[in-house]
């Protein structure tokens, strides 16, 4: 089969792997239909973090499944699948509690990475979301939706979770990122008044209006800071969606906080150390991490794609075909593209 593989910061090339079989009794194959870069593939791609050289990459796809081991039962052969990254099994304490993404069960992802053609999945009776019918029954926009659904959106639902977003709450997004842009759309789907998008870029910024954003503020550090508390009447955002992972944009999102809010966080932390006196001072809660991808897309994300209530898909702006995995790459890289869309098969 065909698969992205990295060889080095900034070069990624298309190998023939071994097409992926049932290893064991809890794993599915599955054929890929669109798959896609994320930001965080963008860290080893840029040698911001080690990768092995020659391996297969990817964590974000939809796709059919070819065959089951005997241990799944809920999902079948021939079955229209989200392919969530973070293989849930369902029943530890952890996927009881809401967060699968912490599974103590996780697997990985099998012998192939998602940019490819085929996939092992493991914990596939669970951790697979099943869409109902089959990908010819859904329109290019919609298949991108529900791509989305294997992280970006949900990665940004799970801030605004995470933030304890409630109806008529004033809440900040930091980042203009993809997950940044779903964090808008997870705050206004749960019911958030104002929605203050922080972005200085002009692409982005008309998504995020179309997402809900009520605001934008372009400024960086303090001067953003006396922006979003302009918005607010001095009182800060009653939650704030932490989606980039910098230190200026945790140290921002903590000074735009309103008393007693909540910062969720899904942005990869790039320092280790914070000071919480900060939090302390304010009453404010700090809470979030990888997202609970099978349980948002279950109770929320997939019926909200499937009724046309959101739109994530927009933020595919460029496409590409597998073999032009480098482009793909470049896109996101030069910021060309918010988010770049693989078309793998029909």
């Amino acid at each position: 089969m065909k698969a992205a593989t990295f060889i080095e910061p900034g070069k990624m090339v298309i190998t023939e792997a071994p097409k992926p079989t049932i290893e064991k009794k809890t794993d599915a194959v599955i054929r890929i239909i669109r798959a896609c870069v994320c930001g965080s593939d963008l860290w080893w791609y840029r040698g911001l973090s080690k990768r092995e050289s020659g391996s297969l990459v990817g964590h974000e796809a939809i796709g059919v499944v070819e065959s089951v081991g005997e241990a799944v039962t809920d999902i079948k052969a021939g079955d229209f699948v989200i392919v969530p990254f973070t293989h849930g099994c369902g029943h530890c304490a952890a996927c009881l509690a809401g967060f699968d993404g912490d599974c103590t069960n996780q697997e990985g992802g099998g012998n192939g990475g998602y940019q490819g053609e085929f996939l092992r999945y493991t914990n596939a009776n669970w951790g697979l979301v099943k869409i109902p019918g089959q990908p010819a029954d859904y329109s290019d926009e919609m298949l991108n939706n529900l791509l989305t659904l294997s992280d970006v959106m949900a990665t940004g639902y799970h801030a605004a979770v995470s933030a304890e977003v409630k109806p008529g709450d004033t809440v900040v997004v930091m980042g203009d990122g993809a997950v940044g842009l779903c964090g808008v759309i997870g705050a206004k789907l749960l019911g958030a008044e104002q929605i203050i998008a922080m972005s200085r870029h002009e692409d982005r910024q008309k998504l995020a209006l179309e997402f809900g954003a009520t605001d934008i503020v372009a400024e960086r550090g303090d001067e953003a800071v006396a922006k979003v508390m302009a918005l607010t009447d001095n009182a800060g955002a009653n939650a704030v969606l932490e989606c980039v992972g910098t230190e200026q944009s945790v140290a921002t999102a903590v000074a735009v906080a309103g008393a007693g809010a909540v910062i969720g966080r899904v942005g990869i932390p790039q320092k280790a150390e914070m000071n919480t006196n900060v939090l302390f001072r304010k009453n404010i809660g700090l809470r979030g991490g990888i997202a609970a991808v099978t349980t948002h897309d279950k109770a929320r994300l997939l019926d909200a794609v499937l009724k046309g209530e959101i739109n994530p898909g927009k933020v595919f702006t460029q496409r590409f075909n597998l073999d032009d995995i480098q482009a793909a790459y470049e896109a996101m890289d030069q910021r060309q593209a918010i988010k770049s869309l693989l078309v793998i098969s029909d």
